[in-house]
Protein backbone atom coordinates (compact mmCIF):
# COMPACT_ATOMS: atom_id res chain seq x y z
CA UNK A 1 0.00 0.00 0.00
CA UNK A 2 1.45 3.46 -0.62
CA UNK A 3 1.64 5.85 1.98
CA UNK A 4 -0.03 9.00 1.11
CA UNK A 5 1.53 12.30 2.36
CA UNK A 6 0.33 15.96 2.08
CA UNK A 7 2.79 16.98 -0.64
CA UNK A 8 3.27 14.93 -3.64
CA UNK A 9 6.81 15.60 -3.72
CA UNK A 10 7.92 14.69 -0.67
CA UNK A 11 6.11 11.48 -1.86
CA UNK A 12 8.15 11.93 -4.79
CA UNK A 13 11.54 12.66 -3.09
CA UNK A 14 11.34 9.01 -1.36
CA UNK A 15 10.55 7.32 -4.41
CA UNK A 16 13.37 9.13 -6.28
CA UNK A 17 16.05 8.59 -3.60
CA UNK A 18 15.55 4.39 -3.58
CA UNK A 19 15.92 4.70 -7.18
CA UNK A 20 18.84 6.51 -6.99
CA UNK A 21 20.24 3.88 -4.98
CA UNK A 22 18.70 0.87 -6.68
CA UNK A 23 18.03 1.65 -10.52
CA UNK A 24 20.92 -0.03 -12.26
CA UNK A 25 20.32 2.45 -15.61
CA UNK A 26 19.27 6.36 -15.01
CA UNK A 27 16.95 7.22 -12.42
CA UNK A 28 16.86 10.86 -13.99
CA UNK A 29 15.07 9.17 -17.39
CA UNK A 30 11.86 10.28 -18.07
CA UNK A 31 9.56 10.11 -20.96
CA UNK A 32 8.21 13.24 -22.05
CA UNK A 33 4.78 13.29 -24.04
CA UNK A 34 4.26 16.57 -26.20
CA UNK A 35 1.66 17.03 -28.97
CA UNK A 36 1.62 18.52 -32.82
CA UNK A 37 0.14 20.84 -34.22
CA UNK A 38 -1.95 18.31 -35.77
CA UNK A 39 -2.78 16.75 -32.66
CA UNK A 40 -0.66 13.91 -32.93
CA UNK A 41 1.01 13.01 -29.69
CA UNK A 42 5.04 12.22 -29.81
CA UNK A 43 7.27 10.87 -26.65
CA UNK A 44 10.51 10.26 -25.95
CA UNK A 45 13.06 9.87 -23.08
CA UNK A 46 14.59 13.43 -21.37
CA UNK A 47 16.79 13.32 -18.47
CA UNK A 48 15.04 15.20 -15.27
CA UNK A 49 17.78 18.06 -14.16
CA UNK A 50 15.83 19.30 -11.10
CA UNK A 51 12.69 19.56 -9.46
CA UNK A 52 11.12 21.56 -6.19
CA UNK A 53 7.90 23.13 -5.70
CA UNK A 54 7.95 25.06 -8.78
CA UNK A 55 8.23 22.00 -11.29
CA UNK A 56 10.17 19.51 -12.87
CA UNK A 57 13.22 20.44 -15.06
CA UNK A 58 15.10 19.34 -18.36
CA UNK A 59 16.94 20.54 -21.30
CA UNK A 60 17.11 20.65 -25.23
CA UNK A 61 17.31 22.22 -28.20
CA UNK A 62 14.30 24.67 -28.29
CA UNK A 63 14.65 24.36 -32.51
CA UNK A 64 13.84 20.04 -31.70
CA UNK A 65 10.74 18.59 -32.42
CA UNK A 66 10.01 18.28 -29.03
CA UNK A 67 11.33 22.18 -28.18
CA UNK A 68 8.75 23.19 -30.94
CA UNK A 69 5.82 21.38 -29.67
CA UNK A 70 6.28 22.65 -26.24
CA UNK A 71 6.60 26.20 -27.34
CA UNK A 72 3.63 26.19 -29.17
CA UNK A 73 1.91 23.70 -26.78
CA UNK A 74 2.74 24.45 -23.39
CA UNK A 75 1.69 21.45 -21.82
CA UNK A 76 2.86 17.91 -21.04
CA UNK A 77 3.22 14.49 -19.32
CA UNK A 78 6.10 12.81 -17.91
CA UNK A 79 6.79 9.39 -16.76
CA UNK A 80 9.50 7.74 -14.11
CA UNK A 81 9.49 3.93 -14.76
CA UNK A 82 11.89 2.86 -12.28
CA UNK A 83 11.52 -1.55 -12.88
CA UNK A 84 14.40 -2.27 -10.25
CA UNK A 85 11.54 -1.24 -7.97
CA UNK A 86 8.65 -2.26 -9.96
CA UNK A 87 7.07 1.28 -9.23
CA UNK A 88 6.48 4.24 -11.73
CA UNK A 89 5.01 8.25 -11.16
CA UNK A 90 3.15 9.73 -13.70
CA UNK A 91 2.74 13.61 -14.42
CA UNK A 92 0.78 15.97 -16.26
CA UNK A 93 1.10 20.14 -16.53
CA UNK A 94 1.85 22.94 -17.91
CA UNK A 95 5.07 23.86 -19.51
CA UNK A 96 7.17 27.09 -19.33
CA UNK A 97 10.67 28.10 -19.98
CA UNK A 98 13.51 27.95 -17.54
CA UNK A 99 15.64 31.88 -17.07
CA UNK A 100 18.14 32.00 -18.91
CA UNK A 101 20.15 32.15 -15.73
CA UNK A 102 19.23 28.78 -14.54
CA UNK A 103 19.87 27.43 -18.40
CA UNK A 104 22.96 29.21 -18.28
CA UNK A 105 24.48 27.50 -14.55
CA UNK A 106 23.14 24.18 -15.80
CA UNK A 107 25.03 24.07 -19.28
CA UNK A 108 28.46 25.51 -17.40
CA UNK A 109 28.25 21.87 -15.49
CA UNK A 110 27.82 19.81 -18.78
CA UNK A 111 31.17 18.49 -20.24
CA UNK A 112 32.63 20.24 -22.71
CA UNK A 113 32.07 18.01 -25.73
CA UNK A 114 28.27 17.46 -24.89
CA UNK A 115 28.62 21.57 -25.13
CA UNK A 116 30.01 21.69 -28.38
CA UNK A 117 27.59 19.23 -29.31
CA UNK A 118 24.95 21.20 -28.28
CA UNK A 119 26.35 24.07 -30.91
CA UNK A 120 27.18 21.07 -33.72
CA UNK A 121 23.55 19.46 -33.73
CA UNK A 122 20.80 20.76 -36.08
CA UNK A 123 18.44 18.45 -33.94
CA UNK A 124 15.86 16.44 -35.16
CA UNK A 125 16.86 18.11 -39.04
CA UNK A 126 17.86 15.24 -41.22
CA UNK A 127 21.49 14.64 -41.25
CA UNK A 128 23.04 13.84 -44.69
CA UNK A 129 26.11 11.81 -43.31
CA UNK A 130 27.95 10.64 -40.12
CA UNK A 131 30.30 13.01 -41.27
CA UNK A 132 28.41 15.81 -42.14
CA UNK A 133 27.91 16.08 -38.14
CA UNK A 134 31.19 15.00 -37.52
CA UNK A 135 32.41 17.62 -39.39
CA UNK A 136 30.02 20.42 -37.68
CA UNK A 137 31.30 18.68 -34.35
CA UNK A 138 35.17 19.81 -35.30
CA UNK A 139 34.36 23.30 -36.69
CA UNK A 140 33.28 24.43 -33.35
CA UNK A 141 35.08 22.97 -31.39
CA UNK A 142 37.90 25.08 -33.31
CA UNK A 143 35.65 28.02 -32.60
CA UNK A 144 35.67 26.72 -28.84
CA UNK A 145 39.39 25.89 -28.55
CA UNK A 146 39.97 28.74 -25.51
CA UNK A 147 37.81 29.72 -22.97
CA UNK A 148 34.29 28.28 -21.54
CA UNK A 149 32.17 27.66 -24.03
CA UNK A 150 29.51 29.45 -24.31
CA UNK A 151 25.47 28.10 -24.01
CA UNK A 152 23.58 28.51 -27.74
CA UNK A 153 20.76 30.58 -27.99
CA UNK A 154 18.61 28.00 -28.83
CA UNK A 155 19.28 25.58 -26.41
CA UNK A 156 17.56 26.43 -22.73
CA UNK A 157 15.18 24.53 -20.38
CA UNK A 158 11.73 23.51 -19.58
CA UNK A 159 9.43 23.40 -16.95
CA UNK A 160 6.75 21.14 -16.23
CA UNK A 161 4.24 22.86 -13.52
CA UNK A 162 2.34 19.27 -12.62
CA UNK A 163 -1.32 19.70 -12.03
CA UNK A 164 -1.62 15.95 -11.65
CA UNK A 165 0.46 13.64 -10.41
CA UNK A 166 -0.20 9.51 -9.94
CA UNK A 167 2.07 7.08 -8.21
CA UNK A 168 1.99 3.54 -9.16
CA UNK A 169 3.60 0.43 -7.60
CA UNK A 170 3.11 -3.30 -8.17
CA UNK A 171 1.20 -5.68 -6.84
CA UNK A 172 0.30 -9.47 -6.70
CA UNK A 173 -2.10 -10.69 -9.58
CA UNK A 174 -1.96 -7.30 -11.19
CA UNK A 175 -3.96 -5.54 -8.23
CA UNK A 176 -1.49 -2.84 -8.48
CA UNK A 177 -1.54 0.20 -5.66
CA UNK A 178 -2.18 3.71 -7.61
CA UNK A 179 -2.57 6.80 -5.48
CA UNK A 180 -3.30 10.04 -7.58
CA UNK A 181 -3.32 13.60 -6.47
CA UNK A 182 -4.77 16.60 -8.09
CA UNK A 183 -4.88 20.42 -8.30
CA UNK A 184 -6.85 22.68 -10.59
CA UNK A 185 -4.19 25.06 -10.46
CA UNK A 186 -0.88 25.56 -9.78
CA UNK A 187 -0.33 26.46 -6.36
CA UNK A 188 -4.37 25.07 -5.22
CA UNK A 189 -4.11 22.27 -2.53
CA UNK A 190 -3.57 19.31 -3.48
CA UNK A 191 -6.63 16.38 -3.61
CA UNK A 192 -5.75 12.80 -3.44
CA UNK A 193 -8.02 9.67 -4.18
CA UNK A 194 -6.82 6.08 -4.54
CA UNK A 195 -7.81 4.36 -8.36
CA UNK A 196 -8.18 0.99 -9.14
CA UNK A 197 -5.52 -1.04 -10.88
Amino acid sequence: MIRAKDDPLALFADWYAEAEKSEPNDPSAMALATVGADGTPSCRMVLLKGYDASGFVFYTNYESRKGRQLLAHPKAALLFHWKSLRRQVRLEGSISQTTPQEADAYFATRDRGSQIGAWASDQSRPLESRFALEKRVAEFTARHVIGKVPRPPHWSGFRLQPLLIEFWQDGAFRLHDRLEYSRPAAGAPWSTRTLYP
